[in-house]
């Protein structure tokens, strides 16, 4: 495993736990050259589980878009980077499980679940997060979700 701070090979395991859904290990390391401590993640690659996007195509799932799209939305938040992590799990896990038997799902239910989870996690990132994932065309809209979002709270 590569060092993310120093580059260098040479780095040995502190720690290793099975995550709670048996789908992957998660192994703290330390690096021996500077001493840098870091998280790996090891999962079975099996067949590609399949998106469908909104114009018919069909592409691979890829875990790291749904990370870059959380840490755009939650950049400059009181969020750490374990309880995003955290989240990440958390999706891939019920895309997992909801994908299971057609190994497809829609982008659209993928983007809804990070919404749904956003919207309890903090405000800012939801609205955020929706305003590249709805495509708004006009400020009306963009209105209207955050007094959905506004709604949803105070019930």
């Amino acid at each position: 495993m590569r060092c993310p701070h120093c580059g260098s090979l040479d780095d040995k395991v502190v720690d290793s736990r099975t995550l709670a859904s048996g789908d992957a290990t998660r192994r703290r390391r330390v690096c021996n050259a500077c001493g840098f401590r870091f998280t790996s993640y090891e999962r079975i690659d099996d067949k590609p589980f399949m998106v469908v996007k909104r114009d018919g195509r069909r592409e691979p799932f890829d875990r790291a878009k749904i990370e870059r799209g959380i840490q755009r939305a939650l950049e400059k938040r009181p969020v750490s980077q374990m309880s995003i992590e955290g989240l990440v799990n958390e999706i891939e896990d019920r895309i997992a499980m909801e994908g299971r038997m057609n190994r497809e799902m829609p982008a659209s239910s993928i983007g809804d679940m990070v919404l749904e989870r956003l919207a309890e996690m903090d405000q800012v990132a939801y609205v955020r997060f929706a305003s590249v994932y709805r495509h708004f065309s006009n400020l009306e809209e963009f209105i209207a979700e955050i007094q959905k979002l506004g709604r949803s709270i105070d019930d």
